[in-house]
């Protein structure tokens, strides 16, 4: 019983990162009507900013990531305005082929400029763990828990609460009824996608807290956080902290009963069956 509770645990821990990862591509997904297949890339180079901000600037991976989210915001409003705008509006496939094409770029670029090795963020704490009862508490991956968790909350909040948030709300719902409201799409759509990237820029340093990073983990966590979106929901950020925590839940069982190798067949059999049973996620607005 001890070990159930302690993979139960360890699953809720992993999902809570699963959730910050797909945040950004069900904020984009929800508002951009855009797939982006480069999001894993974007998570990736995130956890290289986390990473050379420890290793040659002594920054606390915690304390970098408002850093990092800076920086990958920036990135997303450019590339929004200066490319992804130019398909916005036109057929899905189109956009799907441009941001797999950057998935492509950025994944070989990351190797020329980092090589292929792997890496990890390794503060000094990295080992620490407490006790908790019979309960063994990793630290680090508690503290990422507890940041993906705020980031989660927060960005619900934010779309809630904020003239911001309610206006990419109302852009999703309807684009006509925000323009004669004064909204500017062009604008609010770089935005949207600044923060979307933000949020992959925090994941990838948590990610990189909690796992080793190397070029070419961002196909994997794409169809992870396309998993994730899609089986919590893409209505709003508290679907997507269920979906991943759903998720991690379900891969540490199988882990533990079945092998590690099956945890990505068990997420994708879920991914399937949500699809089937209900095709707007466990907490997604049905029609």
């Amino acid at each position: 019983m001890d070990l159930l509770i302690q993979v139960l645990v360890n699953g809720i821990l992993l999902g809570g990162l699963y959730a910050v990862m797909a945040l950004g591509l069900a904020l984009v997904w929800g508002v951009l009507n855009i797939v982006n297949l480069a999001h894993g890339a974007f998570i990736m180079l995130g956890a290289y900013i986390s990473w050379h901000l420890y290793v040659y600037a002594s920054i606390d991976p915690f304390l970098g990531l408002p850093i990092t989210a800076i920086l990958m915001f920036a990135l997303g409003y450019a590339l929004q305005r200066g490319l992804l705008n130019l398909v916005v509006r036109a057929p899905m496939f189109n956009t799907l082929l441009l941001t797999f094409g950057l998935e492509v770029v950025l994944t070989y670029l990351a190797q020329l400029a980092f090589s292929a090795d792997y890496r990890t963020i390794n503060p000094a704490y990295a080992g620490n763990s407490f006790q908790l009862g019979a309960l063994t508490i990793p630290v680090v991956r508690l503290a990422a828990f507890a940041v993906a968790l705020g980031l989660t909350i927060g960005m619900w909040l934010f779309l809630l609460h904020t003239r911001l948030g309610r206006a990419i709300r109302a852009t999703a719902q309807n684009l006509v009824a925000a323009r004669l409201y004064g909204v500017e799409p062009r604008h609010l759509y770089a935005l949207t996608f600044g923060l979307g990237l933000a949020l992959a820029g925090a994941a990838g340093g948590l990610y990189g807290t909690v796992s080793q990073i190397n070029p070419y983990i961002g196909a994997s966590l794409t169809a992870k956080s396309f998993a994730i979106s899609i089986i919590g929901g893409l209505d709003n950020p508290l679907g997507v902290l269920v979906g991943g925590l759903f998720l991690g839940i379900v891969e540490s069982l199988t882990a533990l009963y079945i092998g590690p190798t099956f945890s990505d067949v068990a997420s994708f059999s879920i991914l399937i069956l949500v699809l089937i049973v209900r095709p707007s996620g466990l907490l997604g607005k049905t029609a």
